[in-house]
């Protein structure tokens, strides 16, 4: 039987390249903590694609990572990869008592509610905004601060666009300004709340927006060439014809 790579053998590689090897050896946890958001973000990239070699490509990037800090960590006698594992497998048994504890089944967010002395503790500074959002009333759902269904979020929705427009026909000003940026960012709290209770993560669904956008923008200019149309000096009425196209386009069998 050919030998198959373990976690072991990985551990062994990372710590003889801390040994032999001069740029990774001279790393810290600080200077590694760019590479760690960049191969996460390139995995994330390889997920949305549907990509399964660059799945697997990056996914052995991220383990890197792990082993990297577990490596570091341990040689400052801080803590070690099994150390990381142990902690794991307790955290993964405390979150399924209904499978390792008493059998009974409870919500992940009330248990971690009980340990937590506010609904932002823990949550990473450096979360988008949106996910943050969705984060902070998980947590709040978590304690029963929640809505029974969508439909009281999406009339949140309709209540605060209103105000949107409402305040957008006030007369300029600073102050007008800044109360513009509070209605919209209540308009957007309001739809990630309804995207939650559909069961939509929101930085998701505007990922798949965004590649729509872009791919139907980008066959409106083909289309502008293809035609002789300037884009730059393209009245809206025939631009908005280009883009009817494009749509028509996609939808033909």
């Amino acid at each position: 039987m050919p030998h198959r790579p373990s976690l072991d053998d990985t551990l062994a590689l990372m710590r003889d390249l801390r040994a032999r090897c001069d740029w990774d050896a001279a790393q810290t946890h600080e200077s590694l903590r760019t590479y760690l958001i960049e191969e996460t973000q390139e995995l994330d990239d390889a997920l949305r694609d549907g990509d399964d070699a660059a799945i697997k490509e990056e996914l052995g990037d991220v383990l890197l990572q792990v082993l990297f800090h577990s490596v570091v960590a341990e040689e400052r006698g801080a803590f070690s990869l099994h150390d990381v594992a142990r902690g794991l497998i307790e955290k993964m048994h405390a979150r399924h008592p209904h499978l390792y504890g008493d059998g009974i089944k409870r919500s992940w967010e009330s248990m971690k509610a009980a340990k937590r002395s506010s609904v932002a503790v823990g949550l990473p500074q450096g979360l988008p905004s949106l996910h943050r959002a969705y984060r902070l009333q998980e947590r709040a759902a978590g304690v029963g601060f929640d809505w029974p269904d969508w439909a009281g979020p999406a009339e949140k929705v309709e209540e605060e666009l209103a105000e949107v427009r409402a305040e957008a026909g006030a007369e300029p000003s600073e102050s007008r300004r800044a109360a513009l940026e509070d209605e919209i960012g209540d308009l957007f709290f309001a739809c990630v709340n309804l995207s939650r209770k559909l069961k939509v993560h929101p930085s998701l669904a505007l990922d798949r927006a965004n590649a729509k956008f872009q791919r139907r923008f980008e066959a409106v200019e083909a289309l502008a060439r293809d035609r002789g149309i300037a884009m730059d000096g393209a009245s809206l009425e025939s631009l908005d014809a280009l883009w009817d196209d494009v749509k028509r386009r996609e939808s033909a069998p």
